[in-house]
């Protein structure tokens, strides 16, 4: 098992990508600590993935407020002894558009979250990492970061992400000697809750079937089926985990060849 006996912090735990994260730290051995703004979700998820409680723990986390960030890392310490790695899901990725009707006042919110709240609940995390000897910070990016989709404007959210994926490169160089690897997931296309959405909404507005917009987004991908939020999941978990020891400052595309780099 990939993380057997590690303890996993996991940020933005709803009901999609995080949800997916944190059911491979438990599939593969592993402790989940599980921090997100909505606590109904957590407790959802960590009936679901741990029924019997012993693999899981989890506190409602802003990670915009320093205190909660100190608070979710405090809490898996004292749970289960320390921390391995930590996985950045929490992120801001519903407000649209691009420069000409920008709103810089939400830009400035998208940028606290996606980027000073991972920054922040990594910071937080750092004294547990080091006392562990080391471990791993997985970010999660986005490939719009590094080619804009046509079918929608995400420049804020891109900007963000962006920029996060920047920041890794110093903190692999800082947090190297302490053995801390720091990467990145690039997710594409992504087949989970919110590109269901999508699906549903574009196929409802143009008055076709789902399986036309589904096929338009296929269409652009080396292979015939958009990765899934587990496809990134199972990634995150490999990155987290020891046998990721020397890979540091590298983003990985999970996106099913759409865009090759």
């Amino acid at each position: 098992m990939l993380l057997q006996g590690k303890t996993v912090v996991v940020s933005g735990v709803g009901t999609g990508l995080g949800h997916r994260v944190a059911e491979a730290v438990v599939r593969d051995g592993g402790n989940a600590v599980l921090g997100a703004r909505t606590e109904a979700n957590l407790v959802k998820t960590a009936a679901a993935i741990d029924p019997a409680g012993g693999s899981t723990a989890h506190l409602a986390t802003d990670i915009t407020d320093e205190a909660q960030c100190a608070a979710l890392a405090a809490l898996a310490v004292d749970r289960f002894g320390g921390i391995d790695a930590v996985v950045h899901v929490a992120a801001w990725d519903s407000y649209f558009g691009g420069l000409a009707d920008a709103d810089f006042a939400t830009w400035q919110g998208v940028l606290d979250v996606n980027l000073f709240g991972t920054l922040r609940m990594t910071r937080a995390c750092l004294p547990a990492l080091r006392d562990a000897g080391g471990g791993s910070v997985v970010f999660i990016g986005t490939q719009s970061a590094v080619a804009a989709p046509t079918q929608v404007q995400q420049a804020a959210y891109a900007a963000s992400k962006g920029a996060l994926t920047s920041a890794m490169y110093s903190l692999a160089r800082e947090l190297g000697p302490d053995r801390i690897r720091v990467n990145t997931v690039l997710p594409g296309w992504m087949w989970g809750p919110p590109v269901e959405a999508f699906v549903r909404f574009t196929a409802q507005a143009e008055g076709v079937e789902e399986a036309e917009v589904l096929a338009r987004l296929t269409s652009r991908m080396a292979l015939p089926d958009l990765a899934g939020d587990t496809d990134v999941a199972d990634a995150v978990a490999f990155l987290a985990s020891p046998r990721a020891r020397a890979i540091t400052g590298q983003s990985l595309l999970v996106n099913a060849g759409e865009l090759m780099r």
